[in-house]
């Protein structure tokens, strides 16, 4: 990762037309670092620079949020279904898996793995809650492609949520889809 000199920083600010007051408000920091930055008085620690960073590239319009590549029609099953009623949806729609969500809230995951593990006959009339998986990774809808993408290396889809509501999902095919 190549560091941008403070002469970079300068250029990009009054490039976007901003002011040092303003791109601070943006980076969460203050005017006077700004400037001793950009004058090449002070090294900023890497977790400033980051922030003045991601502050410029907002301003560009060059950071995609999860906001920005959800899907907002979140198809999904309650924990009360059955197993075969969420086996069914999942043909339908071509999915291997769907969230499982009550009164808004994210409750888990099932999938056709999930299914697959029980070793019981009548897994198809037994409630999704019996067999879905616990555990799924949520964001809010500010967070960044980067960190979505960070959650995907190890999930197959993540929940947007905001407030506690389940605003939107994002699997790998919604990020190919944006690239």
């Amino acid at each position: 990762m190549e560091l941008p000199t403070p002469q970079d920083l300068r250029e990009r600010r009054k490039a976007l037309e901003l002011t040092q007051s303003k791109l601070a408000d943006m980076a969460g920091v203050s005017q006077p670092l700004i400037a001793r930055i950009e004058g090449g008085d002070v090294d900023p620690r890497l977790s400033t620079l980051r922030r003045i960073v991601e502050a410029l590239d907002e301003a560009e319009g060059r950071i995609v949020r999860a906001e920005d590549i959800m899907n907002t029609q979140v198809r999904s099953v309650a924990p009360d279904n059955s197993v075969l009623e969420a086996r069914d949806m999942m043909l339908d729609a071509g999915f291997s898996q769907l969230p499982v969500i009550e009164n808004g809230r994210p409750l888990g995951i099932i999938s056709n793995a999930d299914i697959r593990h029980v070793q019981e006959d009548n897994v198809a009339e037994r409630p999704v809650n019996e067999v879905m998986s616990e555990s799924i990774t949520t964001v809010e809808p500010e967070t960044t492609l980067d960190e979505v993408g960070v959650y995907l290396d190890h999930n197959s889809a993540i929940l947007v949520v905001e407030g506690g509501e389940t605003v939107g999902i994002i699997t790998e095919a919604d990020i190919a889809a944006h690239i």
